[in-house]
């Protein structure tokens, strides 16, 4: 029987060798390389872990704040590098996940055969 963390470690490495994370990367490296564009980045992720510490903490997300971060969003979409990055973010994010649905397979037929 195999053992599981060595085919973690397999699918870790290949997800290091993939297309979608070399994208990824590449894109990443574009942005931090540009001192605009990486403020730019920085403040929206720094929006939205604020947001989302707020929210894990229950506490209310002023108007204020959604509109501050609706405005950083749609200033981030129109940047041509950052929505180049967010677009390969999301595309090693499907892999991803359609991994995590192979990984739980046995789970879901083990439950959903209930």
């Amino acid at each position: 029987m195999a053992n599981l963390y060595d085919s973690a470690y397999d699918l870790e490495k290949a997800i290091r060798e993939s297309v979608e994370f070399n994208e990824l990367k590449t894109a990443f490296q574009a942005v931090m390389n540009d001192p605009t564009s990486r403020k730019m980045f920085e403040d929206f992720r720094n929006t939205q872990m604020e947001l989302q510490q707020k929210q894990m903490q229950g506490l209310n997300i002023t108007e204020q704040e959604v509109e501050n971060a609706r405005k950083i969003v749609e200033l981030v979409q129109q940047h041509e590098g950052i929505a180049n990055l967010m677009e390969k973010e999301q595309r090693l994010n499907v892999v991803i996940n359609e991994l995590s649905q192979i990984i739980t397979k046995p789970l879901e037929e083990l439950y959903g055969g209930q």
